[in-house]
């Protein structure tokens, strides 16, 4: 079949026959296969086998059809590198040995060594890059995310102590977000080196701020990663997560290719609130797949009409698949994107009726 660029094209908002799809976990617990791995080995002990996570990043390519892969890999990875101390902790996630409360704790940590800590994730993209024929897309958590943890040392629902600091302390916030977002650099430029064919961004919990405390607190950093990977030619993603809409406004100026939506807002808002200047992602609710695959159809059917309005849509979901999702449904999805988006693009171009296409 030769390789597969329609997600590269649909971020840079070029023609595409059928609308690209790709899903956050994609690699994830709702595969009997991946269970399997995890009853042996850890995500970090994976991630640190460069031939095992590469085989972990193309199962969900293989079988579901997907036209991207996501790297196997944690937003929390690179922090070992600058002396923070972390376990993933099941049914927990990230647990922080020395979080950082003080302007000491964030004087201590030290620049990131992407060759010399995390050359096993470079060795996977290297890995990934011969054996994929569609693109690898690579990631990082930004700097709130990032800091989320490490302050309130686990993952929060209030983010109280985070928010403390950040009010409380801003020369220490933006002290600390200034060096997360040097890692993120760092790293992010090492993983398109390697081989990485687009990243994204992941602010998975910034929608918890209001618009004008993102935009003191937290915006200037994401602005800044931006800029300074300007000069790469892949793709990029920013994703600022769930319960984001608000923020949206606030991102026109970004020097990024798409943006990430979830299902709180509608693609033609966000295309509003954007300016139209990028190209979208996004955004089926994950608990959608718990319906019979009608109900799941009637949805994605909604979704793909929204995104075809303008160029640049890629199809995924508000928010990271859960482990209880079916990879039957998972791939009934799939199918159904490309197959209806091809006819509605057919029908775009020349007028047909596809109002009752399914599969």
């Amino acid at each position: 079949m030769g390789y597969n660029d329609r997600f590269i094209r649909a971020s840079r908002k070029e023609h595409v026959d059928r609308v690209p799809v790709w899903y956050m976990r994609q690699a994830g617990r709702y595969d009997p296969e991946y269970r399997k791995i995890k009853e042996k080995y850890s995500l970090l002990e994976i991630c640190k086998q460069p031939e095992l996570a590469a085989e972990v990043t193309m199962m969900p390519v293989r079988k579901l059809g997907v036209d991207a892969a996501i790297l196997y890999s944690d937003i929390m990875n690179p922090v070992a590198s600058i002396g923070v101390d972390f376990d993933i902790v099941a049914n927990v996630g990230p647990v922080i040995h020395n979080p950082i409360r003080t302007a000491a704790d964030v004087e201590r940590l030290k620049p990131i060594d992407v060759e010399g800590d995390l050359g096993h994730v470079l060795e996977t993209i290297r890995i990934l890059d011969r054996e994929l024929e569609v693109p690898l897309i690579t990631f990082a958590g930004a700097p709130f995310t990032i800091a989320s943890y490490l302050i309130e040392g686990k993952p929060s629902k209030t983010y109280l102590k985070t928010k403390a600091l950040m009010y409380g302390e801003p020369a220490v916030w933006h002290k600390l977000m200034d060096k997360l977002g040097d890692m993120v650099i760092a790293y992010l430029r090492a993983h398109m080196a390697a081989g990485g064919k687009a990243f994204q961004l992941f602010d998975s919990w910034v929608g918890a701020l209001a618009p004008h405390d993102f935009r003191e607190f937290v915006l200037p950093v994401i602005k800044r990663i931006f800029a300074e990977l300007s000069d790469l030619p892949q793709p990029k993603i920013y994703f600022p997560g769930v319960s984001s809409g608000e923020l949206l406004p606030e991102l026109t100026d970004l020097k990024a290719d798409v943006i990430g939506v979830d299902w709180r807002v509608s693609l033609p808002e966000a295309r509003r609130r954007l300016g139209g200047k990028f190209a979208v992602q996004g955004n089926l609710d994950p608990v959608v797949l718990t319906a019979p695959e009608r109900v799941i159809e009637k949805h994605a059917k909604d979704i793909i009409d929204q995104g075809l309005e303008q160029p640049g849509f890629v199809f995924n979901l508000g928010h990271g698949l859960f482990p209880e999702a079916s990879l039957d449904k998972l791939k009934h999805l799939t199918d159904f994107i490309h197959h209806y988006s091809l006819q509605a693009i057919e029908a775009r171009d020349g007028k047909e009726d596809v109002s009752h296409v399914s599969i």
